[in-house]
């Protein structure tokens, strides 16, 4: 994912959803970030991954990727699988950020709920975990 102001965007993540820095690359004169790992542990288990860069990044693959904002929306998002959503849905709320969809009841199995963050990138959280399925 990239992000205008990745600094932002890192701290929204680690705020709203409970994301810690892992690893946090940048430009070496510019200050920029060129690569960041967020983490994301669970209380049972798993640990799932995001990682991220600026805009203003200048590798090869730089001109491949686009912002919401650039492109009128976003084309893929990401689920991010909780143990519990009511304490992530609290704290993004915290954040005065879009809410997409109300915490509710899935069909398919726990709570769920979508968010936009500051820059646009739609995030589905929920407490289905479809590779539990695959251990069961």
């Amino acid at each position: 994912m990239r992000y205008h102001d990745a600094d932002a965007a890192i701290q929204w993540l680690e705020r709203a959803l409970g994301f810690t820095q892992h690893a946090v690359y940048r430009h070496p004169d510019k200050g920029h970030v060129v690569h960041a790992e967020l983490v994301h542990r669970r209380s049972r288990g798993g640990v799932g991954m995001v990682m991220l860069g600026s805009t203003h990044n200048e590798s090869e693959m730089a001109t491949h990727y686009r912002r919401p904002a650039e492109v009128g929306g976003v084309t893929s998002s990401a689920y991010l699988i909780v143990d519990d959503c009511d304490p992530v849905y609290a704290a993004a709320q915290s954040t005065s950020a879009e809410i997409l969809m109300t915490l509710r009841t899935m069909d398919y199995g726990g709570k769920a709920f979508a968010v936009r963050d500051p820059e646009g990138h739609i995030w589905s959280v929920g407490e289905y975990d479809p590779f539990a399925l695959l251990t069961a």
